[in-house]
């Protein structure tokens, strides 16, 4: 009852939680917080220093005592309490422009779509403890394709790859349910590592996760390039542990790259193997919708139709797919409720 009460001081969310960023989407509203998932935490008093945009610009900055840590790896929750602070502070943040001392709202929150069952309950229970009323969990590819309103809930194959910073996801999607899917551990993250470790063999120089991150923003691409396009890295040296910078161009990184980028190309062509062939036939005429941070590699898009001989569209905004599709099932959640995860709480009761 009192939960309830609380209810109409609260908003209805949707949460991308990522292992890069969160991004919340507040109903009626759109996208309100769009941060990275970095948590600063004080090691000495166990308190949490700085949440977001802030602790991101501590990382690898800190003394020894703070920690710039991401609390989510690869798609699913690594420290739970950290989570479930970081959680609290985006739906605090949410509500610091209405009276809600106390806010309770109801929240969708999108998960890859391999996670285990204990992976799940975890994300919920994190969600309940930082004040959600309602939790309601989500495949990441379902979302996106909601988000980038794709015909979810015809009989039509529409095929969605969700490239993130921890996962990338891949699903074929028909009558409001996922026919196939696969879930790598190949994302931006790993991208990132590529290059770190690129750097360390072939050049004796150590890199940062940010520098790296950067590097790959500014040259990395999964095809040759027209023109060629250079970065400089800089670094400490291996051997005399002083400072070094070298100038690598995109081949460089498609090189330290390529490896990632194949695997990633081979679980698509997998995926469509294993796709009834009526839904294939719908894929080759809609074409594969890539979402995600990861799907903004230059030439990915144009590799990935070269190898699986189907069309492929980058998505409108692709950061924001799936929060997107999050926030569009609180819109209309009595016509969407069958794309939702049971929730172990309750049954999610069905329209009538």
């Amino acid at each position: 009852m009192l939960g309830q009460i609380l209810g109409y001081f609260s908003k209805d969310i949707g949460i991308d939680l990522g292992t890069a960023n969160t991004l919340i989407y507040v109903r009626g509203r759109g996208i309100v917080i769009n941060e990275p998932s970095v948590v600063a935490l004080n090691q000495k008093t166990g308190r949490i220093v700085a949440i977001g945009t802030e602790a991101k610009h501590m990382v690898g900055r800190t003394p020894a005592h703070i920690v710039a840590m991401r609390p989510l790896v690869q798609g699913v929750i690594s420290d739970f309490e950290v989570t479930e602070e970081m959680l609290r502070y985006f739906i605090q943040k949410v509500h610091t422009d209405q009276f809600s001392f106390f806010p309770r709202p109801r929240v969708a929150i999108g998960i890859p779509s391999g996670v285990t069952e204990v992976e799940r309950r975890a994300v919920e229970d994190a969600a309940r403890n930082a004040g959600a009323r309602e939790v309601y969990l989500v495949e990441e590819p379902m979302a996106a394709a909601i988000g980038v309103r794709l015909p979810i809930n015809e009989p039509v194959g529409s095929m969605v790859v969700d490239i993130g910073g921890g996962t990338t996801d891949i699903a074929v999607i028909s009558l409001g349910g996922i026919v196939t899917a696969k879930n790598l551990r190949i994302a931006g993250d790993k991208l990132n590592d590529d290059i770190i470790r690129f750097a360390r063999e072939e050049y004796k120089l150590v890199l940062g996760e940010r520098t790296a991150e950067n590097i790959k923003i500014a040259i990395g691409s999964a095809i040759q390039l027209p023109q060629s396009i250079e970065a400089t890295m800089r670094g400490r040296d291996v051997i005399s542990g002083l400072p070094k910078e070298v100038v690598v161009d995109d081949s460089d990184i498609r090189r330290a790259t390529r490896q990632s980028v194949a695997s990633l190309i081979n679980a698509i062509k997998a995926t469509i193997e294993e796709t009834p062939p009526e839904l294939v036939a719908d894929i080759m005429h809609q074409g594969i919708v890539l979402v995600g941070g990861g799907s903004l590699l230059r030439g990915l898009d144009q590799l990935v139709a070269q190898e699986t001989k189907i069309p492929v569209h980058i998505a409108e905004d692709p950061l924001t797919a799936v929060v997107r599709g999050t926030g569009l099932i609180l819109e209309d959640l009595d016509i969407l409720r069958n794309v939702l995860i049971t929730s172990r709480y309750e049954k999610i009761p069905v329209a009538v």
